[in-house]
């Protein structure tokens, strides 16, 4: 059963990007799910085709077509695996901040560098390279960096205010990366027992993380941590996905989902270090994000979303909807409609706790 992790993303982006907030989302699931969910697969196939060459060989390819091609080829948008690719091999070819590819425009506020399939190739990079962050090697600092380092680009670049990754379920090299470089990190959670266990391994991985790190910025010298974020990551929040209602005409949760969610608040205080989420109320983290705002089972209306590449509430006034699905909707509109105020509510409750991390900066 999934936790909606990039049905969450997609909407939430979506959100920000209606509520007038520049926002761009960076696909680092080599599912790209969210790649698929919001662009047109031609176009992404388009886009992967004529990096090939360089994901391959960075250097091989830049010689074969020359400065001239290269600079026509970068100013159409790459994959976030292009972007991280000159860094993967060690390049002397790397991307500098005047030649960043321009995100894939969704709508005048929401942009996204789409994913790829590759991207575990650099996942293989960190992991070969983590020791040599304890000597301060600056490939490797560049390694464990560059994901941060081109996000805070593209914000700078292009105005964007916010910037959400959608990330792989595991713990794996990559998003130790991801996570522990990041502002802040919510936790998409399923009313289940598999859920807890999780919560319990993110907290201890990112309590080893953190001592990571914390050894290595003693080692290294002030210049190389300025590459690094002023602090370790901290805790927004958990999500309530796909839980099931006790009746129809019923907004409580069916028993068995009610149980589990009511164990998440305790299990978060004794696995998530209070160091990364004392800046929230206790309020904050005794509840979702949103509250019961959208923790419950969407049903169809999510698969019709991913089909038209739209959020859900837009579905319902697009031209163009097959004939075999205008019934199902049109018998659903009100439904669909709903979704808007209730992501509106979960994004105010999410940017109140991203208010939070300025509060409490150390």
């Amino acid at each position: 059963m999934g936790v909606g992790k990039s049905t969450l993303a997609f909407h939430l982006s979506h959100t920000l990007s209606e509520m007038n907030y520049k926002t761009l989302i960076i696909d680092l699931d080599p599912q790209c799910n969210l790649t698929v969910f919001s662009m047109d697969e031609e176009k992404l196939h388009n886009i992967w085709k004529e990096e090939d060459d360089f994901i391959d060989d960075f250097d091989s390819a830049f010689n074969k077509i020359g400065k001239q091609k290269f600079e026509n080829l970068v100013s159409k948008p790459k994959t976030i695996h292009f972007l991280l690719k000159p860094t993967e091999d060690g390049s002397v070819n790397s991307l500098s901040e005047l030649e960043l590819p321009p995100p894939v425009e969704i709508n005048k506020n929401l942009s996204l560098i789409p994913g790829r399939l590759t991207i575990h190739k650099y996942e293989n990079k960190i992991s070969e390279r983590w020791a040599g962050l304890y000597q301060g090697d600056p490939l490797a600092i560049r390694t464990i960096t560059d994901i941060r380092y081109i996000a805070e680009n593209y914000a700078k670049n292009y105005g964007f205010e916010y910037i959400i990754i959608d990330t792989s379920p595991n713990l794996g090299a990559l998003n130790k990366v991801i996570i522990s470089t990041v502002d802040g990190f919510l936790i998409p959670a399923f009313p289940d027992m598999f859920s807890l266990y999780g919560i319990r391994n993110i907290g201890a991985s990112l309590d080893k993380w953190n001592s990571e790190f914390g050894i290595i910025y003693s080692l290294i010298s002030i210049d190389k941590r300025k590459r690094f974020p002023e602090q370790f990551v901290r805790f927004l929040g958990y999500t309530i996905y796909n839980a099931k209602k006790y009746t129809s005409k019923n907004d409580k949760l069916a028993l068995a989902h009610r149980n589990y969610a009511q164990q998440i608040p305790g299990t978060i205080k004794e696995f998530i270090s209070e160091n990364i989420r004392k800046h929230l109320t206790s309020d904050m983290v005794d509840n979702p994000i949103g509250k019961e705002s959208i923790m419950l089972s969407h049903n169809t209306l999510v698969t019709m979303a991913q089909k038209y590449k739209t959020p859900m509430w837009n579905v319902p006034s697009l031209e163009g909807l097959d004939q075999v699905d205008k019934n199902t909707i049109a018998g659903n509109r009100q439904s669909y409609l709903d979704t808007r105020e209730k992501y509106i509510e979960f994004t105010n409750d999410f940017l109140e706790r991203i208010k939070t991390l300025g509060e409490h900066s150390e």
